[in-house]
């Protein structure tokens, strides 16, 4: 029985220890365990919140980035179809002043051929009109020393 008696007063002794813990205990979590958990608490819904913030912030820049390369793409568009447009009406004036220069070309070039017609007609109407006097100045020279008994050879 002595092991009993012994173990009674340890735990007889023990009773003392055990409530000072056990107030140490209540003590501790009521004094410092609860403020910082109160603490944490709030910094974890402070970032939380923070972080819906900032990922609210991320998408709205997001949506404002699309938005942006949206305008911007439609502006390179518009300015495309510009330049597309001002090439047209540039070829258009191009092919308008090479045909304009192509009449031009031909109208000269009729005329020219007109005036070398002319300058033909007219050859052959002089040459015609020398042809005869030269063909009887011709004959004659050839002729007329013939019919004198060829005095005009001798010579």
């Amino acid at each position: 029985m002595e092991p009993l008696v012994a173990l009674g007063e340890i735990l007889l002794g023990a009773i003392p220890t055990f409530l000072l813990v056990w107030v140490l205990y209540l003590y501790v979590t009521r004094v410092f365990f609860r403020p910082l958990e109160e603490t944490l608490s709030k910094r974890h819904h402070a970032t939380d919140g923070m972080r819906e913030a900032a990922e609210t912030s991320i998408a709205e820049a997001e949506k404002k980035t699309a938005q942006y390369e949206e305008s911007l793409q439609s502006a390179r568009a518009e300015l495309y179809g510009q330049q597309e447009q001002e090439r047209q009406k540039a070829i258009e004036r191009r092919a308008e002043i090479v045909q304009r220069a192509r009449a031009q070309a031909e109208e000269m070039v009729a005329r020219a051929r007109q005036e070398i017609e002319r300058d033909a007609e007219e050859a052959k109407k002089r040459l015609a009109a020398e042809t005869e006097p030269m063909a009887q100045s011709i004959r004659r020279a050839i002729l007329e020393p013939a019919a004198s008994g060829g005095r005009g050879m001798a010579r």
